[in-house]
């Protein structure tokens, strides 16, 4: 298990993002990398609010790790600070042992010169997915997220 965290500025303040960090419609056109396509099944916005979200591969060619091109991911909000913070923990939906696990994704958003910052840290990353392949992921949602609120 290994830790990846990524930051961003984006151009908004920080209610703005913190509602993007919590809108399903919003979650789906920002939380996913290039070349995969997001749908949330479920977001409740409290605290022991469920989570569920599906990432498929434009290229069905792609192996998810869920289920054919698709990596679904579900979970539920362990903390939710209006304005400063979201954690959520979530894992994989997947028959293979080593995707096992709970993984603690913690977003922090800081008042900066410019907008806000947005920090996005995951904890207990399985081992199996690249750390290099994560972080270039999380970058790009980060990316989509500044696009989308800036």
């Amino acid at each position: 298990m290994y830790s990846t965290i990524v930051s961003t500025v984006v151009a908004a303040e920080r209610p703005v993002v913190y509602w993007a960090l919590l809108d399903p419609a919003a979650v789906a056109a920002w939380r996913v990398p290039d070349g995969m396509r997001g749908e949330v099944h479920e977001l409740d916005a409290r605290v022991g609010g469920r989570i569920r979200i599906s990432l498929t591969y434009d290229d069905p060619a792609r192996a998810g790790k869920s289920d054919g091109a698709t990596d679904t991911y579900s979970g539920r909000f362990l903390e939710l600070v209006e304005g400063e913070r979201v954690v959520e923990l979530v894992a994989f939906e997947a028959d293979d042992p080593d995707l096992a696990g709970v993984i603690t994704m913690t977003t922090t958003l800081r008042d900066v010169d410019g907008g806000t910052e947005v920090e996005l840290r995951m904890d207990g990353m399985p081992d199996v997915v690249p750390p290099a392949d994560n972080e270039a992921g999380a970058r790009m949602a980060l990316g989509k997220l500044a696009r989308l609120v800036g």
